[in-house]
This record gives structure tokens, sequence and C-alpha cells, in this order.
């Protein structure tokens, strides 16, 4: 039982995923009610079957200050779906500086991203172009709908209205 449930707050924004089981104790404890149900899980026990939660929303409003994704190698290599944006390699990943530090590059989501190890050396302490290497998309902030919409697993079909994603990296 590795799904998840979509997690909102309660004016209805997207917050996060947790599991069934995380979720159906929330329901369970009235911290929060089901928005929509599993329409392929239940949730059983010795005498009872319940609907397995898809979409919950939160009782209270969770104030949360800051809503975007931590810039993290984890978070960068999931955005670029742990591919290297040169060659698409799976192999021996590494992040890259884009514009290279010793240049006056930062360390940010639209100036890192994913490479193979045989991709960065060729690259080495020059930009993609003085190294004549292109990019398969441009590296992009993510959105927390957004990012949650790309690495959900499997991914049920009621979000939408909730995510409104309108391509992989970014919600406009």
């Amino acid at each position: 039982m590795d799904q998840k449930v979509l997690v909102l707050n309660q004016d209805y924004t997207a917050l996060a995923l947790c599991s069934i089981q995380k979720a159906f104790v929330l329901l369970f404890l009235e911290k929060a009610e089901m928005v929509h149900k599993s329409e392929t899980t239940n949730l059983r026990t010795i005498t009872k079957i319940y609907p397995a939660p898809s979409i919950i929303r939160l009782q209270h409003y969770v104030h949360i200050p800051y809503k975007g994704i931590s810039l993290s190698r984890h978070n960068v290599m999931k955005r670029d779906q742990y591919q290297c944006l040169y060659c698409g390699s799976t192999k021996n990943l590494t992040l890259d500086h884009l514009i290279p530090k010793s240049k006056g590059g930062s360390t940010s989501w639209t100036n890192l991203a994913t490479a193979c190890m045989r991709c960065n050396t060729k690259k080495g302490d020059r930009t993609p172009e003085e190294a004549g290497l292109t990019l398969k998309q441009k590296p992009r902030k993510p959105s927390l709908t957004a990012f949650l919409a790309a690495h959900a697993g499997s991914f049920d079909q009621n979000w939408h209205i909730y995510l409104k994603v309108k391509d992989k990296y970014r919600e406009e």
C-alpha cells in the first residue's frame, strides 16, 4: 500500500502528500475530512471496511510561511528526473553549475543541472555553449504543486483540480 494521499489545507490549497495510513489517522482523529475516496483501495479491519482516502482536507488552516521547494541536491536531481540534462544518462550523476562558480555563477535552481560525470568533466570550468553541450531542457524552479504532481508516484486523476499543473515543472 504505497499509494499517496493529497493533503489540502483548509482553503483547499495543496500542502503535501502522505501515506494512506497517516491520512486515515488524521480522519479518525477528526483532524481532517475526506474530500475524495480512492476508487481502487479499501482499508479493512476485522469487522469493517473503510474507503481509502485519495484527497483529505485539514479541519484547521495551517500557516506555512514558505511554500517553495528547498534547494538541495536531491530535489534538483528529482526535478531533472535523475537524468543528465546533456545526454540523458542515469549513471554516475552529479550536479553541474551551468555558469561555473569561478565565473560568478550562483547556486540556484536556474543555474544547477543534473549531469553525468562524463558530461560534467567534458564541460569543465566552462559554460555549456563554450563546451559544445546543449541542454535537453532549461532548468527552472519548480512550484510546490507541480513538484507534488510530478513525484507522487501513482497519480489520482481527481488531484488535477487542486494541483492545476500545466507543465511538469511550474504552474503558470
